[in-house]
């Protein structure tokens, strides 16, 4: 079975929105966008790499789709993420989208949690959920998330789109792996396995 991958850069307060730049997504007046570049460096850039390399496939919701989509068919290609993300297999979840015109890109159909568990059911690689807050939260709900792969920087923003929200479903999560780059950001990997335990003191 495939895996469905959650892969997100976070503030140390949990926000998750529009860390690349100033208009990425102003939704609900967000004036922070752009956090994520003066407090990044070139280990979160490699580890994020190779987060990629066992995927063949993305999931994205329409916020994140067509910021990339306006974004990456005319981006640098000297990036060495430009051809990876064009030539990736993309799959769409939206109410509101009728066609997806970025190349490799497929609109879901139907209820978008049993689309995802179908498409965990073919053949291929890990699919990493890229942004996408929204589709995020309701593929948390029904336990659709194999794995979290978080970049967690240090910046405190006060306010925005936060990946674990209020209404999260309480989950255990076991570390795969943790790292902490040079300035400061952890490299974290985790892997939720069932409920939360309680205990006292």
């Amino acid at each position: 079975m495939r895996k469905v991958i959650v892969c997100t850069f976070l503030t140390l307060d949990g926000v998750m929105q529009a860390p690349g730049g100033p208009d990425e997504d102003a939704t609900s007046g967000f004036e922070h966008g752009g956090w994520q570049k003066p407090v990044s460096d070139d280990e979160v850039g490699n580890a994020v790499a190779d987060w990629y390399e066992p995927a063949d496939a993305m999931l994205l919701g329409r916020k994140t789709y067509e910021i990339f989509a306006s974004y990456w068919p005319t981006a640098d290609p000297g990036n060495p993420f430009t051809e990876r993300m064009n030539a990736m297999r993309k799959y769409v979840a939206s109410r509101t989208l009728t066609s997806v015109d970025w190349r490799n890109s497929t609109l879901l159909q139907g209820d978008v949690a049993d689309a995802v568990r179908a498409l965990k059911e073919t053949d291929g690689g890990d699919i990493n959920v890229v942004g996408s807050g929204d589709l995020a939260q309701t593929l948390m709900r029904h336990g659709l998330v194999d794995e979290y792969r978080l970049t967690i920087h240090p910046v405190i923003i006060g306010s925005g789109k936060r990946l674990f929200a209020d209404g999260a479903i309480p989950t255990a999560l076991e570390p795969v792996s943790v790292t902490t780059t040079k300035t400061g950001t952890v490299l974290g990997v985790y892997r939720p396995s069932g409920e939360p335990t309680y205990d006292s003191y």
